[in-house]
């Protein structure tokens, strides 16, 4: 017979996961039932005897089966099969049918036998054998928990991500048996079944239960604590914002960046066909970093990216290098030790910041006020390029040059076709802006360096006092270079775009001024070589769209021969379109075809340039620029979903949240400033706006359709279009009864849908920047109205809250609020709020605190809730306190009738905070990936339960379920 003695438990296995931590092992003794049986059977005196044994760590298990009668039983053993010198251990009952050998020795193989009484005589059943098996170590089993987010595997038990994102659990045992030999159950989170790895998108926080049973039959649980945060969507506009620079990666396709000036940059996801944000994570303290002047890729490693950032050129706000290793999912910062200008003339000029391809740990920054820098350890350490020039601009020399936005250093350029040789490369060019090289003292406008950077020689060139936005080599070695009278964005000419070859400049296209036109040269990229190189020309300064007015212009024979591609061409949409702002065009490295240019509102792209009316498409989906002034949601009942004041849009109404707009002012507004609908009756709605340059002034519209149509007022407040700042405010009581408040303006209020306007009694404000009344009408009584004074500025006097009872003809101020110390402060930094479903219900926030009234603002409260963040400077906070406050819609039951929302620092931690109690305790319900680089306005919607809106820093709208 063949006797299997086998340890049953495998040795523990390690995952690929690496287990650093084993937790103490305790290791007992147990009984393991495997069998190991011979099964023999014995006949006489017409009864037949069956034995079987099994070994176990703790005996050698005997049992028999009889079939017939039999008046006595005897259990035999031997150590060996002859039953010759056997032993009788037992006589059991007639009865029993088993028996434990608990004498039988470990590790020894005994054969056994049943001696039986029956008619006639005795006999014998067939040998039956086993062996006691050794006590086996069993170690307790224990879990390693690992979770998976975004792709990535992590150790750990917890994770929290934003509702609905997919997430795995995929926890190993450490103890006691692996995966694979093991078995698991699963419950809560939506788990369930026996797969160890489990996923799933969680909608909201949950605990997960993970039980593992070894081979042992031991168990050990984990339970993972998922949480999850609001899963924020941006309210659809498309654009809406300048992009000046767009970077192809040159070896790897697909892969594109956008740099915005103010609302963050984008990777490209080709994938989903849509811009992947990456910058929704920078905090409110990272608020001026927002826009970023120039992006880097480094040519051999497809992962590593640079973003320079920095909104305004301002010695006291230096700008950072913003340093990723996964392509801008996560970022590390440096600063600078010079300011960079995202939102500055000239922002499209570049790309400033280069890779050296030959050797990526090189890299070099054309500075607008410091002249050129060079880092050799990939951008953490940076030194000026003293052998080009040493001026770095004073505060005074900014601010006197350019307008206050110096250009500086604009190109710099690897003249090689090679990459990843691992030697720097020596030939380099770099052009310097006219305000830098006089300040300076550089006699040329182009640099030669042929040593990598150590000396540098002027070059030459055909124009002079010229600007050169963009420079690029093509695949053979020519340069085409654009010189341009002015900075941008949207240059005016002269402009003219030369092929250089390092010694001679040939003139291609040129734009001269004319009594109607004064185009520009703003984007150029090539594709190709040679004599067929083709040559693509964003025309800036060229508004309007006709047949023949040049917009892109294109050469397939190296600039000898152009055609317009962009003017009367089809567009998608057809009623949207690009001109202008053309200052960078771009050709894909991977298709010559494929063109995209940017301008004031986005990008556009052509797949079929060598058409003769090529196609366009608008790629703007998830890009969100638009900046928000205002924001007011509708009672339930309302045929929209929120009205929406925005800077260069004007004002918009959203009845569909995932679809651009169509209900809005049009070319009316350039800035929307406020809007409010009459509670009763929310198709009737009233707006303020500031006009385009240039364009007609309305100052105001009324609506009574639900935006789908506009009517101007007959009159208008008195100062409604000579102060039109940003600072304005307006409130609807109810249906034709408006109250309006034009920056540094006593309000002044219509019955009778502005025929007249009569002013209120309120107090006229002194001028200064940033000082308006903020009004907000009670939603349950339209006599009701409220107005806040902030102050105007920390400097100010202290804010005063006022009320009026006959629609906003007698305001009264509150004597009681004046004893809380609210602090005085910008316009933009206060907020006030009504709950619609109670009377006099008044929530105000001054930056700092939360104060509540219940009485229509005769008495008040002030919250231990909200507090700013202070640093060295006593006038105004590193984190604002509270900022802006809206109240939504709560559920049925709830202890207040509306759920607060309060954008601020509440616990220490600055974010997104909600109350669903009156007040009483908060919630942060956003998370650090989703900052948005500071939030502004709010409102909560009145239709659904939990929806918010706010407005990201330069990032559009967003809302939550």
């Amino acid at each position: 017979m063949r006797f299997i003695s086998k340890l049953l438990i495998n040795k523990l296995a390690i995952n690929k996961r690496s287990i650093s931590n084993l937790s103490f092992l305790f290791v007992f003794f147990t009984s393991i039932p495997v069998t190991f049986a011979q099964s023999n059977c014995g006949t006489g005196g017409g009864t037949t005897v069956c034995l079987s044994a099994t070994g176990s760590t703790s005996s050698i298990d005997l049992s028999w089966t009889v079939s017939g009668s039999v008046s006595r039983i005897e259990l035999y053993r031997d150590t060996d099969s002859n039953p010759a010198g056997r032993t009788r251990i037992a006589v059991p009952a007639t009865s029993a049918r088993s028996y434990s050998d608990t004498a039988a020795v470990t590790g020894t193989q005994y054969w056994y036998w049943v001696k039986f009484n029956a008619t006639g005589g005795q006999y014998n059943s067939g040998a039956a054998t086993a062996t006691r098996l050794a006590a086996v170590s069993c170690p307790t089993p224990s879990v390693v928990p690992y979770v998976q987010v975004g792709g990535t595997w992590s150790q750990t038990g917890s994770a929290t991500v934003a509702s609905g994102t997919s997430i795995g659990l995929g926890p190993q045992p450490i103890a006691g048996g692996n995966w694979a030999t093991g078995t698991w159950s699963w419950s809560g989170c939506g788990t369930s079944g026996s797969s160890r790895e489990q996923y799933f998108a969680p909608s909201a926080s949950c605990t997960a239960s993970a039980v593992f049973t070894d081979t042992c039959g031991q168990t050990a649980s984990y339970n993972f604590a998922i949480n999850t945060t609001a899963k924020w969507t941006n309210v659809k506009y498309g654009g809406g914002g300048y992009v000046p620079g767009l970077v192809f990666h040159p070896t790897t396709p697909d892969l594109l960046y956008a740099r915005t000036d103010i609302g963050g940059s984008y990777r490209w996801d080709a994938a989903a066909a849509i811009w992947a944000p990456l910058t929704d994570g920078f905090g409110v303290r990272d608020g001026s970093h927002q826009g970023a002047e120039s992006i880097a890729l480094d040519p051999t490693d497809d992962r590593r990216v640079y973003m320079t950032t920095g909104v305004t050129v301002n010695l006291s706000d230096l700008g950072r290098l913003y340093i990723s290793t996964d392509r801008g999912d996560n970022w590390q910062y440096i600063t600078l030790p010079f300011p960079v200008g995202s939102n500055n003339r000239g922002r499209a000029i570049g790309e400033r910041l280069m890779v050296d391809p030959n050797n990526p740990a090189i890299l070099f920054y054309g500075s607008r006020t410091a002249g050129l820098w060079k880092s050799s350890d990939r951008g953490q350490n940076w030194q000026q390029v003293q052998s080009l020039a040493s001026l770095q601009m004073n505060q005074s020399q900014i601010d006197n040059n350019s307008g206050g936005t110096p250009i500086g250093v604009q190109q710099v350029i690897f003249d090689t076709a090679t990459s990843g040789s691992g030697s720097a490369t020596q030939t380099i060019y770099t052009a310097i802006a006219p305000d830098y090289a006089a300040l300076a003292g550089l006699s040329h406008s182009v640099f030669k360096s042929t040593n990598g950077g150590a000396s540098w020689t002027g070059i030459n060139t055909p124009l002079q006092g010229y600007h050169i936005p963009h420079w690029v080599r093509a695949q053979d070695g020519m340069m085409y270079v654009v010189f341009t009278k002015t900075t941008g964005p949207g240059a005016d000419g002269p402009a003219t775009l030369y092929k250089f070859d390092g010694t001679n400049w040939i003139p291609l296209k040129s734009y001269t001024q004319t009594e109607w036109t004064n185009y520009g040269i703003g984007g150029v990229a090539v594709s190709g070589t040679g004599s067929s190189t083709r040559i693509v020309l964003g025309i800036t300064n060229s508004w309007g769209d006709w047949e023949g007015k040049p917009t892109v212009q294109i050469s397939d024979d190296a600039g000898i021969n152009w055609r317009e591609i962009g003017s009367a061409t089809p567009r998608i949409p057809a009623n949207e379109g690009f001109t202008g702002w053309l200052d960078d065009i771009e050709i894909n490295p991977f298709n010559s075809e494929h063109i995209l240019v940017v301008h004031g509102g986005g990008v556009w792209e052509t797949k079929n340039a060598s058409a003769t009316k090529p196609t366009w498409n608008e790629k703007v989906n998830g890009i969100e620029e638009v900046a928000t002034l205002a924001l007011m949601a509708p009672p339930p009942g309302a045929s929209y979903s929120l009205l929406n004041s925005s800077g260069d849009v004007g004002t918009l109404v959203h009845t569909d949240l995932s679809v651009k707009p169509t209900r809005n002012t049009g070319s009316n507004f350039k800035n929307g400033l406020a809007t409010d609908m009459a509670w009763e009756n929310p198709s009737y709605i009233a707006t303020i706006g500031s006009a385009h340059w240039g364009g007609a002034n309305p100052g105001a519209f009324y609506s009574t359709d639900s935006g789908a149509t506009w009517n101007s007022f007959p009159t208008l407040h008195p100062q409604g279009l000579t102060n039109q700042q940003d600072f304005s405010s307006l409130a609807v009581m109810k249906a034709n009864h408006v109250i309006w408040a034009p920056s540094n303006s006593v309000p002044a209020y219509t019955t009778n849908n502005g025929a007249s306007w009569t002013y209120s009694n309120l107090p006229a404000l002194p001028e200064g920047w940033g000082r308006s009344y903020r009004l907000v009408a009670d939603r349950k009584n339209p006599n009701k109205v409220y107005a806040y004074d902030s102050g105007g500025g920390w400097w100010g006097p202290a804010p005063k809250f006022y009320s009026s009872t006959d629609g906003g003809s007698t305001f009264t101020a509150s004597s009681q609020f004046a004893n809380l110390n609210a602090r005085p402060e910008f316009f933009g930094y206060a907020s006030m709020a009504v709950n619609p479903n109670a009377e006099g219900h008044i929530w105000l926030v001054d930056g700092h605190s939360i104060f509540r009234s219940v009485d229509s603002g005769v008495t008040w409260t002030k919250l231990n809730a909200a507090a700013s963040i202070w640093g060295s400077n006593t006038n105004s906070p590193d984190v604002y306190g509270a900022t802006s406050i809206a109240l939504g819609k709560a559920p049925a039951g709830a202890s207040y009738s509306a759920w607060i929302y309060v954008i601020g620092v509440i616990d220490g931690v600055w974010g997104l905070h909600r109350s669903e109690d009156g007040g009483n305790t908060w919630t942060r319900i956003n998370d650090d990936k989703h900052q948005y680089a500071g939030m502004g306005n709010l409102a909560a919607d009145h239709n659904v339960v939990g929806r918010v809106f706010f407005s990201g820093n330069g990032r559009g709208i967003f809302f939550t379920n």
